[in-house]
């Protein structure tokens, strides 16, 4: 029988005021379940809540955040296949991946229980006689949390487990597609034993239960993740109220192929970064920019590597990639795919949708040669579709690399140290990978990138404590 997923308010279990149904892309056939739909007044009751329950956890026991961070990561971790099962059926991603991001999900609630007890502050000494200076962290309040759907259990752990251990309120609304994994982390921090109201989850659709949780005057800071058109319209909200505001919005990462590059290797970091997890990464390498010298011998060896993949089910093994997350974003993918075609970009590889046993949103890899200034090699796509540039040096295949608005993560294959080390040096972006896939990221680093992918602080490892916490500085005179 399909579940019904409820939101968490107060402690409480909510159906809410309407009903939606609850999709799974690989078999539109047979839903994962429903969720219960909230309104703004519900939404209003989550953020009341939250800032009812902010005093006693904000200046409770940091162990006690602790603890309780500790048992949700234990259970994730415990739970890692079931929960990864759960994730695949609702969105899409392939079994393997998904348990390894239930794990990763689990292991940044662990990161984060030990961070509640090492919050950092610092004792100076003025330059008045007498005087003792302390510099000290406290939470920022009630944080609100907007994640999106291709990580939908490891960007709301990134996202809820600091917030909790700075001793912040959350009220978490995930996108609309994995109400599921939303569900089953709240399920997770109930019985870990969270105080009433110190986290709650509002289901529901953006427009509604987003735009309510944003315009509550009672919150006190927002982290985001998703498009860049909804990231600026929540600055601008964010500006017009003072609104503490942390986002990761596009990408539109380059991988850099140079001459001396081992091909073997560049092209498995090629292929993972652009189309595991079906190409739905901010970090993926949707443009592969390629040295003249190895050009034709790097497109037929891509080629040949995509014609090995498999499309299909993914709880089934063997399979490769799964199914694209919704039916609009399908429809995203495919009308890039005509853009190219029709602005005269050359398709290499795939193009079109895969019949499958079930039906559902299942797309082939796709692969153009294209110029710099196709919209295909500019605008993020957000599906398995990349766009494959020739640079005629290190040079020019740099330049190319930061002409982009986006800055989020750039990559570079080659055997030079020289190369690479200039390369990390200039590359335009947040993070920089050299011999390995753009995807694929430590939970215990910072992530985050420049220009329009991200704005304020890093998110992730210790660096997270600049975004949930806010600085005090306090005189005593002996």
């Amino acid at each position: 029988m399909a579940h019904q997923f409820k939101s968490y308010i107060d402690g409480q279990w909510v159906t809410g005021s309407g009903e939606s149904e609850d999709e799974n892309p690989a078999d539109l056939a047979a839903p994962v379940g429903t969720y219960g739909v909230l309104d703004a007044a519900q939404v209003a009751q989550a953020v009341d809540a939250a800032a009812a329950a902010l005093p006693a956890w904000s200046l409770g026991s940091p162990q006690q955040r602790a603890d309780i961070l500790d048992r949700v990561g234990s259970e994730i971790l415990a739970r890692k296949e079931e929960l990864g099962r759960l994730l695949a059926m609702e969105e899409g991603k392939t079994l393997p991946e998904s348990i390894g991001e239930a794990a990763r999900a689990g292991q940044i609630f662990k990161f984060f229980a030990g961070e509640a007890l090492r919050i950092p502050g610092e004792k100076l000494a003025s330059t008045r006689p007498g005087v003792d200076v302390e510099i000290t962290r406290e939470p920022v309040g009630v944080v609100g949390v907007i994640a999106p759907w291709n990580f939908p259990l490891a960007i709301p752990a990134w996202k809820i487990a600091p917030a909790l251990a700075y001793g912040n309120t959350a009220v978490f609304k995930p996108a609309e597609i994995v109400p599921g994994c939303a569900w089953a982390l709240a399920d997770i921090l109930d019985r870990a034993g969270v105080p009433a109201g110190v986290f709650n989850l509002v289901l529901g659709a953006g427009r509604v239960v987003g735009a309510a949780l944003v315009a509550h005057r009672k919150l006190d800071a927002l982290t985001f993740t998703g498009s860049v058109p909804t990231g600026r319209t929540l600055l601008r909200q964010a500006a017009e109220r003072g609104l503490k505001i942390q986002m990761e919005m596009g990408g539109k990462n380059p991988l850099v192929v140079l001459a001396d590059a081992d091909l073997d290797k560049a092209v498995e970091c090629a292929v993972n970064g652009a189309y595991f997890s079906t190409g739905q990464r901010c970090t993926a390498s949707s443009r592969l920019i390629v040295e003249s010298a190895v050009y034709e011998e790097f497109a037929a060896r891509m080629q040949e590597r995509l014609a090995k993949l498999t499309v299909g089910d993914p709880l089934q093994s063997g399979i490769d990639i799964g199914p694209v997350a919704s039916g609009p974003q399908l429809d995203t993918d495919l009308s890039y795919i005509g853009i190219g075609r029709d602005e005269g970009a050359e398709l290499l590889f795939g193009g079109e949708q895969v019949e499958c046993a079930t039906q559902g949103h299942f797309l082939a890899p796709t692969l153009f040669a294209a110029r710099p200034e196709h919209r295909i090699a500019r605008e993020e796509i957000f599906g398995p579709v990349a766009a494959l540039i020739r640079a005629d040096d290190y040079e020019h295949a740099l330049a190319l690399a930061n002409d982009t608005e986006f800055g989020l993560c750039a990559g570079i294959c080659t055997n030079s140290l020289r190369h690479a080390t200039h390369f990390k040096r200039h590359a335009q972006a947040g993070m920089v990978m050299v011999n390995l896939p753009t995807a694929g990221v430590d939970p215990h680093v910072p992530f985050g990138g420049r220009k329009a992918s991200s704005y304020g602080p890093r998110e992730q490892g210790r660096h997270a404590v600049e975004f949930y916490t806010t600085v005090k500085t306090a005189y005593t005179a002996a």
